[in-house]
């Protein structure tokens, strides 16, 4: 399912200084019905990445591009399903297969204190202490139906590193939004894909362990849709997508600021744009061919 090619391989390797293939699974073979056309996003390298179903109670919840050595998801893909319930306490976990390739394939919450090879494997909630990010969610809670999905969210491989101005302030609007588009026009299933996209020349960390993106993405597949879709609604279906800024420092070519904005979310902007424009800014910025659904997700109006 992970394409490789020679020249991008070369690119990458500056960028994470090494290799590392998964042993959990070569694939998302188990969960691939979390993908519009049963299809992952092509042309991603498999250089450093690990694919995970995300299992939580005996059922898998989403799945979830993971790098183990940035300690951090490249994306989290699921299919939206309003939440018939509150958000539940954050009770974190973490995933067993990437501490032991023989361990069981259900995410577990954390033991304290934590044992080392988890720390060494995998991201823990002590990087986040102290390091003004927030736990920004790539599959969100109240995507997610049921309690049991919805808790399956808390597993820090489906975590970045997130500034709160961002979290709680534009790009949460942004998850909400969806979910009122998803509710008034989608007919069918949506496929939502979320990611992080790292800086573009050195990384950065927190705790000199996780690292941080300096935007977020999120694009979403809605193939069946109403037929009389207001005139200003036609462009944002069945495919839209979205950057948003999570360093309010960055420059402006991919996400312009909001100067007007009141001060705890400015610089933190999010760009409604295309999916065929957010597959170009990921191509250019991942120096991967990027394609995020099979065949653009084609459409059948309802």
């Amino acid at each position: 399912m992970l394409q490789l090619s020679a020249g991008a391989l070369l690119l990458l390797l500056p960028w994470y200084g090494g290799l590392v293939f998964g042993e959990i699974s070569a694939d998302f073979s188990q969960c691939l019905y979390f993908f519009y056309n049963k299809t992952p996003p092509k042309g991603i390298s498999a250089a450093g990445y690990q694919p995970i179903c995300q299992r939580y109670k005996n059922q898998y919840r989403f799945a979830s591009l993971y790098h183990r050595q940035h300690r951090a998801p490249l994306y989290s893909a699921y299919i939206l399903s309003p939440a018939e319930g509150k958000r539940p306490n954050s009770t974190w976990m973490y995933e067993p297969q990437l501490v032991f390739s023989r361990a069981g394939s259900e995410m577990k919450h954390f033991q304290y204190p934590v044992d080392q090879n988890v720390i060494e494997s995998q991201a823990v909630v002590q990087d986040y202490r102290n390091s003004n990010y927030t736990k920004g969610h790539l599959n969100p809670s109240m995507h997610q139906k049921t309690r049991e999905d919805r808790e399956a969210t808390f597993t820090l491989t489906n975590i970045v590193p997130q500034r709160a101005g961002s979290n709680s302030g534009p790009w949460n609007r942004l998850e909400n939004d969806m979910l009122r588009k998803f509710k008034a026009f989608c007919n069918g299933s949506m496929y939502v894909i979320t990611g992080a996209m790292p800086y573009e020349s050195e990384p950065r960390w927190i705790n000199n362990r996780v690292s941080v993106p300096e935007y977020m993405w999120s694009a979403y597949c809605c193939p069946s849709y109403r037929s009389d879709l207001p005139e200003s609604v036609r462009p944002l279906f069945p495919t839209h997508a979205a950057v948003g800024r999570n360093d309010r420092n960055s420059g402006e070519e991919i996400v312009p600021v909001n100067f007007k904005a009141r001060a705890s979310v400015r610089g933190y902007d999010v760009r409604r744009m295309s999916l065929e424009t957010l597959e170009d800014i990921l191509t250019q910025r991942l120096a991967m061919p990027i394609s995020l659904f099979h065949r653009e997700c084609l459409s059948s109006l309802s």
